[in-house]
């Protein structure tokens, strides 16, 4: 499910959609890629499907070009909570994404360190930035944030998730932080 059959046509529909979905709640990491690039695609173009308790540990994007380690998302089902952090983890910005609007898509620069978290079951988002795919080089993960599986880990993700609240009463990106 990680990358699709090289085809002169990708169909972005909800059959896709439910099927990484599917493949992202049977994951112990609550989420999975669904790649239309190849690992060697100037531009890399994915779906990434969020379940909540998804930990993403904090992190940015450099790259050896100045300007080459921008992220672009765009919310094509559900809702993904996008916090921007600062150097010492301190949550500078939550921005509520959502297929439903009003904020349905992202462009974050290089080197803006931030975390993601699923505010709705089968969250799926498309991903866009600059490749190839170097996975030792890809993420610049942020000092003192536990490692992906940990019980720490799991408390972290339920925290940042309670900075949007639950259904209805999420607050705004307005409101001050807590």
């Amino acid at each position: 499910m990680d990358s699709a059959a090289p085809s002169p046509l990708q169909r972005i529909d909800q059959d896709l959609f439910d099927a990484v979905a599917a493949a992202a709640a049977d994951s112990p990491r609550r989420r999975r890629n669904h790649n239309f690039h190849a690992p060697t695609d100037r531009v890399q173009r994915f779906l990434n499907v969020l379940q909540p308790g998804t930990y993403v540990r904090p992190h940015r994007h450099r790259r050896a070009q100045p300007g080459d380690g921008f992220e672009c998302f765009l919310v094509l089902q559900g809702a993904v909570g996008l916090l921007l952090l600062d150097a010492k983890g301190r949550v500078l910005q939550r921005e509520r994404i959502s297929a439903a609007g009003p904020l349905r898509g992202i462009e974050l620069a290089e080197g803006v360190i931030h975390t993601l978290v699923a505010l709705s079951p089968d969250a799926v988002m498309m991903e866009i930035k600059q490749g190839p795919y170097e996975p030792a080089a890809d993420k610049d993960f942020l000092a003192g944030f536990p490692l992906e599986g940990s019980e720490a880990a799991a408390a972290q993700e339920a925290a940042w998730r309670a900075l949007f609240g639950t259904g209805d009463d999420h607050p705004s990106p307005d409101q001050p932080l807590p």
